[in-house]
C-alpha cells in the first residue's frame, strides 16, 4: 500500500496533498506552479511510494463543468502515459476553496497569510483527499 496523492488543479498553480502510507490521514504537502507539476510529481514519486492519485473535478453549483476541465483532461492523458501504474480518480471539488478559506480563517493565521492563494490551494487539495478517504469508508 502506498500513499494517495491529491491534486487541486488550477491554471496557474496546483495544491498537493498526500496521505500517510496507511492511507488514513490527509495532509497538505505543497503548492506547485502548474507548468512544473509533472516534474514535481516525477521527483516526489521517485522518493515516495504513491499508489493512487485523486484529481479534483471542477463542477459548479448548477452541475456544469468548469473551463479548467479541458486542461485537467490533457494533464491526465499525459500523466497516465508517464505513470501508467498509478490509478487516477476524480473527485467533486465543489465548495473546497470556500471550506479552505473558512478553515484557514479559523486557524488564527494572519490576514495576509489567510489571503495567500497557494495556501488555499494546498488546503483545498487536503479537503478533496480527506473527503475521498471518507467516501471510501462508506
Amino acid at each position: 500500500m502506498g500513499q494517495i496523492l491529491a491534486i487541486d488543479y488550477g491554471k496557474a498553480r496546483c495544491g498537493i496533498a498526500v496521505t500517510d502510507d496507511m492511507q488514513i490521514i490527509a495532509s497538505g504537502l505543497e503548492t506547485v506552479d502548474t507548468r512544473i507539476l509533472l516534474k514535481f510529481l516525477k521527483k516526489y514519486f521517485s522518493e515516495n511510494k504513491v499508489s493512487e492519485v485523486v484529481i479534483g473535478l471542477p463542477i459548479d453549483l448548477k452541475g456544469n463543468i468548469s473551463e479548467v476541465e479541458t486542461d485537467i483532461l490533457k494533464f491526465i492523458e499525459v500523466f497516465q502515459k508517464e505513470f501508467s501504474d498509478i490509478a487516477v480518480h476524480r473527485f467533486d471539488e465543489r465548495f473546497t476553496s470556500k471550506m479552505a478559506s473558512f478553515f484557514i480563517s479559523q486557524s488564527g493565521k494572519s490576514k495576509k497569510k489567510r489571503q495567500e492563494k497557494g495556501l488555499i490551494d494546498k488546503v483545498s487539495a487536503t479537503i478533496i483527499l480527506q473527503n475521498f478517504l471518507e467516501q471510501r469508508l462508506r
